[in-house]
């Protein structure tokens, strides 16, 4: 595939600018702080049914004899 010269001396500057600027970039992109992906009342219910499920499941078991 063949590019115009055109093209290809907009793609050489545009490497040769980002080159000089090498260094003066931010380290990341991404905005930092403490944002999480889910709420803290997701996450509170999310535990909650979890180990309220796992307590539901040990106290069953101890009430049946062991093994049911």
């Amino acid at each position: 595939m063949t590019t115009s010269r055109r093209l290809a001396d907009r793609k050489t500057a545009k490497f040769q600018k980002n080159i000089t600027r090498r260094g003066s970039v931010p380290e990341t992109t991404v905005k930092k702080g403490n944002d999480y992906p889910v709420g803290p009342i997701v996450l509170g219910f999310f535990i909650f049914v979890v180990i309220g499920s796992s307590l539901f499941q040990i106290i069953r078991t101890a009430t049946s004899g062991g093994m049911a």
